[in-house]
């Protein structure tokens, strides 16, 4: 049984991770902080598998107790890295804080792996490094344009630091540019509760229809696009916890090393806000107020991916739809007190 770290892993996508490495039987190392998570998503994942991972909470800044943890926990075989703050506007408030918490966190975790000469590693990417396209769909080769947002920023320097250190570490690496990810765990012990006032849309959506906040905002009315709003790429957590799995398993099937590739994962279709917003209320029959609003700094007008990489690379696909992502979403913020 291959042994995963992986970081950020009481996060929304990392929790809905470890599940799915569990169901593939890989033993799993979860480190985290908890500064955007609690130690109920770790109920959640026992509940959801019936196995209770190894936690720590440690910070990536923190050297030295990072360095404990590789110390402690032998034959890690591979990393999984989403710990990142990744809120958009708030990096535009706050851009030292997500410089210091995601560049160096990084930074200090690949000085370990290279001590502990650890050759499998997974990057937390972002379709955010692309900027404001040219064309669509992206692929892996599109040029990136500036990026909109600090966080971005921190996303390109994250992939320049694997691409620079791939020399310098025996190591193989799979960047994975995911789009967004919406949903929840279908068996609904697991799913997005951020700890601050969220602003992604999809936990607005269900805050609105649960009566948490009076209306939707749709940043954009006169945007470049089919009815005005931004056209983004949704994508099933579950379906982008399968592709970290299936990353880990490429990584662990090759011989090579000093290598570093990039993928996408995204459904490979554009869908504006107040699409998305007509989906949420045509599958759960729940209605909302709703106000247009100007754009916000940071977020670019349209991106949506080219996929096809990811399916030759890893066999991997997207399974579920638009109506799936809104129902699980709504059934987990249902749960919530």
């Amino acid at each position: 049984m291959s042994k995963i770290l992986v970081t950020g892993g009481m996060g929304y996508i990392g929790s809905h991770t470890v599940v799915n490495l569990i169901e593939n039987n890989y033993e799993v190392i979860i480190i985290d902080n908890l500064s955007r998570s609690g130690t109920e998503t770790l109920d959640g994942i026992e509940k959801t598998t019936g196995i209770r991972p190894v936690f720590h909470q440690v910070d990536l800044r923190d050297k030295d107790a990072l360095e404990r943890i590789f110390e402690k926990e032998n034959n890690i075989s591979g990393v999984i890295h989403f710990a990142a703050f990744k809120y958009v506007d708030e990096s535009v408030e706050e851009p030292l804080l997500y410089y210091r918490n995601n560049v160096v966190g990084q930074l200090n975790l690949l000085e370990l792996v290279k001590k502990y000469k650890i050759q499998n590693f997974v990057f937390s990417s972002s379709c955010s490094v692309y900027g404001n396209i040219d064309s669509l769909p992206v692929s892996e080769t599109t040029t990136l344009n500036p990026p909109q947002s600090p966080y971005a920023s921190t996303k390109v320097i994250g992939e320049m630091l694997l691409e620079e250190a791939k020399l310098e570490l025996d190591i193989r690496i799979l960047s994975l540019r995911y789009f967004n990810p919406v949903g929840a765990h279908i068996d609904g012990y697991i799913g997005e509760s951020p700890t601050i006032t969220p602003n992604n849309v999809v936990p607005r959506i269900t805050g609105v229809a649960k009566g948490k906040f009076e209306k939707i905002m749709v940043f954009g009315y006169e945007l470049p696009t089919r009815d005005g709003s931004c056209i983004r790429d949704y994508i099933h957590v579950m379906d982008l916890a399968d592709a970290h799995t299936l990353a880990i398993k490429n990584l662990e099937s090759r011989k090579d090393i000093h290598t570093h590739d990039i993928v996408n994962l995204g459904s490979g279709e554009g869908v504006t806000v107040l699409e998305l917003i007509d989906a949420f209320e045509r599958s759960t029959g729940v209605h909302m107020k709703k106000e247009l609003a100007p754009p916000r700094p940071g977020d670019v007008i349209a991106v949506y991916s080219d996929n096809r990489k990811a399916k030759e690379l890893l066999n991997w696909s997207p399974k579920r739809s638009i109506e799936d992502m809104m129902v699980s979403a709504w059934n987990w913020d249902m749960k919530l007190p």
